[in-house]
């Protein structure tokens, strides 16, 4: 195994995806959703570098080749696990993220099954576009998370008939609880809608892969 900056980085990002999940067993929230975007987006950074600097160094080696989408589907899987652990559970997040789930693991057991033959299924284009849209889409709903708790943390204590006055603006805005409310509701809601993309997208090369996949898979006569 050949031990290159990109290989370092592209280890680093697999071990930072279960790190994702560790925030939320040491730290209480919003902290644990700071920490959590912060290494999301730290290591959803190294997943462009590590690729542009093999290529650029001419480092591309096996090793990152197999770690590198090992890596991309961990910090994926984890951290859509932990934003729907700590979820209301609505069916307008859960139902993304179960299509990208099953979809990463249909597709990796694909590519298992078919062994050698699997280096026929090369990543496309619209499959990166996905990977990008699935990363985009957490870390603005980890983003979420933040304003929901620290206006969770301003409101607390607070009468419930001042706190309508206050975001109806007919009493002054003392604690920041407009602009905390307006920041959950644009980042729950974006990052929905860019994980429904992330979603159809995914389905969508899915799809792609099984129908490459289908010559492979016929009995033989």
């Amino acid at each position: 195994m050949t031990w290159t900056l990109p290989n370092i980085l592209t280890v680093l990002r697999l071990l930072a995806a279960p790190g994702v999940a560790v925030m939320f067993l040491y730290f209480t929230r919003p902290y644990a959703d700071w920490a959590a975007l912060a290494l999301f987006i730290i290591a959803s950074v190294t997943d462009w570098f590590d690729g542009y600097l093999a290529r650029a160094w001419g480092q591309e080696t096996k090793l990152g080749a197999m770690l590198d989408p090992i890596a991309d589907k961990a910090m994926v899987v984890v951290a859509l696990m932990v934003i729907v652990g700590y979820s209301s559970m609505s069916p307008w997040l859960v139902l993304p993220a179960t299509v990208i789930l099953f979809r990463e693991v249909f597709v990796s057991g694909l590519r298992e099954y078919l062994g050698d033959t699997a280096g026929t299924l090369k990543v496309t284009k619209l499959a990166k576009w996905k990977t990008t849209f699935q990363m985009v889409a957490i870390a603005v709903l980890f983003a979420q998370g933040v304003f929901e708790h620290y206006l969770g943390m301003s409101i607390f204590g607070m009468d419930h008939a001042l706190v309508e006055a206050i975001l109806t603006g007919t009493e002054e805005d003392l604690h920041g609880l407009r602009w905390k409310q307006t920041g959950m509701i644009w980042a729950g809601n974006g990052g929905l809608i860019l994980l429904w993309i992330a979603a159809a997208l995914t389905a969508i090369t899915g799809w792609d892969y099984f129908r490459k996949a289908l010559p492979h898979l016929k009995e033989e006569r």
